[in-house]
């Protein structure tokens, strides 16, 4: 196929980060929690996955300041979805960990995720789905760079 058939670059990387953007808010919208901030369950997600943090590390993944970090903090504590306990060790620092109700809360929002995408998929051919699990390993070998 020659080069003058083939958009420009710039052109595929803009149509494939407009197609990540809506299919990401899509995925957001599913949520146990109707009045959680994309930021609030940002943070719930990361406790999930990697366990306890203090605030200024939770701070330092969400690429946010500690004050920040530590209103969300305080909202997601008052609303039960999170402790501070302090950390054995060390007395001047507090772990910040989830609850059994941020626990559930993690474990709803993936599942109402997961499956709407299934409901999406289901309406796709077998082609199709081929063609986006080929895109899903080349997207992680992209956000990986």
């Amino acid at each position: 196929m020659d080069a003058s058939n083939n958009p420009p670059l710039a052109a595929e990387a803009s149509d494939l980060r407009m197609a990540t953007f809506r299919l990401a808010r899509r995925l957001r919208a599913q949520r146990a929690v109707d009045t959680m901030s994309d930021g609030q369950f940002a943070v719930l997600a990361a406790l999930s996955v990697h366990g306890p943090h203090t605030l200024g590390e939770l701070a330092d993944r969400e690429r946010v300041s500690s004050p920040s970090m530590n209103r969300t903090v305080n909202c997601l504590e008052e609303s039960g979805y999170l402790s501070r306990t302090p950390d054995e060790t060390d007395r001047r620092k507090v772990n910040i960990a989830l609850t059994d109700e941020g626990r559930d809360v993690v474990a709803e929002t993936v599942r109402r995720r997961d499956s709407w995408l299934e409901g999406a998929l289901a309406d796709l051919t077998a082609q199709q789905r081929a063609t986006l699990a080929e895109a899903a390993e080349i997207m992680r070998e992209v956000a990986a760079r």
